[in-house]
């Protein structure tokens, strides 16, 4: 009789214990994400790449043994870690804003290109806290050029869109660059 009874409880606890696995889930839907109103977003700044001087704000670590593509202070297979500031104008005393921290790889064997991975981190203002990831083609040498933004964080949580670029100053010499951003990003 113990025997049946100790097997009876074994049983009804194996069935218990299945039936509260039918109901687990592995996500759950967020109830306010249709609650979120969609944002757009215009930013204007300046990067500043400085591989030059004594405390440069990109590094190479890392390149090949045969530099290809040697007529550029970029080589082709060459890759940067950066942490380069961003500021409100395009001199380099202009007030920061933030840094833009990540790496880059000079992708192409006969023009300058880069496929950058950096996150844009913005330390003052109304965007302090908040950044935008960028993954994206770089066509360093066209005047004019797109950049897609991929996501962002705290303000610009779930940011898509785009970055038009273009160079205002370019030394070949050294690959000291900056560049102006002009973003537009759809975010909640």
């Amino acid at each position: 009789m113990e025997g049946r009874l100790l097997f009876l409880c074994a049983m009804v606890l194996c069935i218990s214990i299945a039936a509260m696995s039918v109901h687990c889930e592995y996500h759950k839907e967020n109830p306010h994400h249709g609650h979120m109103k969609e944002k757009k977003t215009h930013l204007h700044f300046y990067l500043h790449d400085i591989l030059s001087g004594k405390k440069p704000s990109a590094i190479m670590v890392a390149h090949t043994k045969t530099l290809i593509g040697i007529n550029f202070a970029t080589p082709f297979g060459t890759v940067y870690a950066i942490d380069d500031p961003l500021t409100e104008g395009p001199e380099p005393t202009s007030k920061v804003i933030g840094n833009a921290q990540g790496l880059y790889v000079s992708s192409a064997q006969d023009i300058l290109s880069l496929v950058m991975y950096v996150d844009f981190a913005f330390t003052t203002g109304k965007y302090n806290g908040s950044s935008l990831s960028v993954f994206s083609r770089n066509p360093v040498m066209e005047g004019d050029r797109e950049i897609a933004v991929v996501g962002g964080r705290g303000k610009f949580r779930m940011a898509r869109g785009f970055a038009e670029l273009k160079t205002t100053y370019f030394n070949t010499t050294n690959g000291d660059a900056i560049i102006e951003y002009k973003v537009t990003i759809l975010h909640y």
